[in-house]
């Protein structure tokens, strides 16, 4: 349920925001130039809900640019940027909050596409057309009713109660612009609100409307959903409402128990929502979050059922790990650091708790080689891994993994491992054997590399350099005799 939430707009909310001042200056500004002027949407809800807001959206009815170019002029500070392609205008004040201006106008779409025609308007056409009741509260600046809140369709009753509603018919919201859909489920998931059931069946009924927005805005949705307090609020709601199955289908893959000669598995698709709730509650970092959601990815098509040992996945992780690219290219999210950073996460989450039951210390190295400085994060996502409704069995899974832990803080001061670079490099072998590039100097790094896991060698370069010399002359390699 929402926030304590106060009946009416009391002027004191508006008197205690750090731009009150600037709103006054708006709003006697718009008294100078005989325009109406207001505070509407998100700024106005996050108030009332006394959510902190790093903007504002300033609604006037006549030319928004015009009017915030005014404004501008008067303060005499913040940047000023205009979008004259959208009719909007902004101004970033110094401390990073921004207002933004636009003009009044009503809209209309047409089937094949989510960009309106868009008209000058009235306030209730502008209010009309917004996504959700709980977007279309206003607050005049005008001198005359300066912080009165207007509240055209009961705005603040679905504050109070906990719900997303469309201020019109919802199939017809839904289906002029789509991305309202998973606007929808996005205000659910960050407010623990309930979409009123019209509009969640609109939103069933219009799901393959979401075709035709761009991968970028639907992405943009996403990763909020993602950073929401309970994620999995909203990927339950895209899940049940079909939309993630046209959004990310190797997730859906997951969904569903088989049973195959009385031997059965989990429900990979909730055990995955559960993961990422476990890490969502101790952190907040986006990608270590995608971590989460795609850990298990590879089980679908892994998937096998064999008479003796019953449902496996073997090598899902390896699989998944492949798969994140695919996703990450079809959601047009970053291909670089972080999704190399998702694919190591993913690679690696069955390593700590495997060594549970090996917890050598050859094997504890190669971990801490291969995790670098991601280990920690790794270490959060195994742990949010385990999920057995077995309590029993969870306390002794995360004794166990607690005591990897220790032994990995152990060898890791020990042998000071951490994004662990071959001692011996290409350069240090071809000089030393006069040789050019070849095969045998990728043998020569890996036994040493090998020595170095195994203990058989301390993480030194001159033991190293002993065993490279060692290594060349067991290939037929000679020194270079320029040494």
């Amino acid at each position: 349920m929402p926030r304590h939430l106060h009946t009416l707009m009391r002027l004191s909310d508006l008197e205690q925001h750090k731009e009150y001042n600037l709103f006054k200056d708006v709003g006697a500004i718009a008294d100078n130039s005989g325009l109406k002027a207001y505070l509407v949407g998100g700024f106005v809800r996050d108030l009332l809900l006394k959510r902190p807001c790093k903007d504002a959206d300033i609604l006037v009815v006549g030319d928004g640019v015009q009017f915030a170019q005014k404004v501008h002029e008067h303060i005499n500070k913040g940047n000023f940027s205009y979008f004259k392609n959208f009719g909007t205008a902004n101004i970033r004040m110094a401390d990073g909050f921004e207002i933004e201006f636009v003009g009044a106008r009503k809209e209309s779409y047409q089937r094949g596409s989510r960009k309106p025609i868009v008209e000058s308007g009235s306030f209730a056409d502008d209010i009309a057309r917004r996504d959700f009741t709980i977007n279309t509260l206003a607050i005049a600046l005008n001198e005359a009713n300066f912080g009165e809140l207007i509240d055209t369709y009961n705005g603040v009753a679905d504050l109070r109660k906990g719900i997303i509603r469309t201020p019109l018919d919802a199939e017809i919201t839904y289906s002029d612009d789509p991305l309202r859909m998973m606007r929808a489920v996005r205000f659910a998931s960050q407010l623990r609100f309930q979409i009123s059931e019209p509009s969640f069946e609109a939103i069933t009924a219009q799901k393959d409307r979401i075709a035709i927005i761009s991968q970028e805005r639907i992405s943009d949705e996403l990763n909020k959903i993602m950073l929401s307090p309970k994620p999995s609020v909203g990927f339950d709601l895209l899940f049940t409402s079909g939309l993630l199955q046209y959004i990310l289908p190797e997730l859906t893959a997951l969904y569903g128990v088989e049973d195959r000669e009385g031997v059965s598995h989990k429900d990979n698709f909730y055990h995955t929502l559960k993961v990422l709730d476990n890490l969502s509650s101790v952190s907040g970092d986006l990608w270590l979050r995608w971590a989460a959601l795609l850990h298990d990815v590879g089980k679908a098509p892994t998937k096998r059922f064999d008479k003796k040992a019953g449902w496996t996945f073997h090598g899902h992780e390896v699989v998944g790990a492949r798969m994140v690219k695919t996703i990450f290219t079809r959601l047009k999210l970053p291909l670089g650091e972080q999704m190399k950073y998702v694919q190591k996460l993913v690679n690696l989450h069955l390593r700590p708790i495997a060594l549970v039951q090996d917890v050598t210390d050859s094997a504890v190295r190669r971990l801490i080689v291969d995790a670098g400085d991601d280990i920690e994060d790794l270490f959060k996502l195994c742990k949010a891994d385990i999920t057995s409704k077995n309590p029993n069995k969870v306390r002794r899974v995360i004794k166990g993994f607690e005591s990897v832990q220790q032994k990995v803080k152990m060898v890791e001061e020990r042998d000071k491992l951490r994004n662990w670079k071959n001692p011996i490099s290409g350069d240090h072998i071809m000089q030393f054997f006069g040789i050019e590039p070849s095969r045998e100097i990728g043998v020569i790094k890996e036994h040493i590399k090998e020595a170095i896991m195994n203990g058989e060698i301390e993480n030194d370069f001159d033991m190293a350099y002993e065993l490279m010399k060692k290594v060349g002359t067991d290939l037929g390699l000679t020194a270079n005799k320029k040494l």
